[in-house]
């Protein structure tokens, strides 16, 4: 990863792939928009458009392991789109990203977000817990 300079985090799911960006610093990770899936080409479109508007600097990439630290068939899946993102020339960091998904179903439930809104969401704010995760890993390392 670059020394700073902003990251784009990533959901990555089978229908759809969240996305969050931080600030330059490393601060704290914000939710920014989701993307639909279709083919790899047009998935690939809008994340670059991103990446271009915002100056980013790196990827995070959510990897779905099981509770256990196994893979499964939708980890190797968000490794594989991790992988064809490398077309982007940009570092990339995988990410285990667990309970990404859940910790943020708890929090919105919890904020008494309908369901209707928590679907719109609810991936691009995984991709910034995942994002969280990583720069506070990161920072950890010094």
């Amino acid at each position: 990863m670059p020394q700073q300079g902003r990251l784009l985090g990533l959901d990555i799911g089978s229908k759809t792939v969240g996305l969050a960006l931080c600030d330059a610093g490393w601060s704290i990770a914000t939710a920014a928009k989701t993307v639909t899936r279709r083919k790899f080409s047009k998935d690939l479109e809008q994340i670059k458009k991103v990446i271009t508007e915002q100056h980013v600097k790196g990827l995070v990439a959510g990897i779905p392991l099981n509770l256990d630290g196994t893979q499964s068939k939708q980890t190797q899946a968000s490794k594989a789109f991790a992988q064809n993102l490398r077309a982007l020339e940009l570092p990339i960091l995988l990410w285990d990203e667990r309970w990404s998904t859940q910790a943020v179903e708890r929090d919105l439930i919890a904020s008494d977000v309908s369901r209707k809104k928590r679907g719109k969401v609810i991936d691009q704010m995984a991709a910034a817990y995942i994002l969280q995760g990583a720069i506070d890993g990161l920072a950890a390392l010094g």
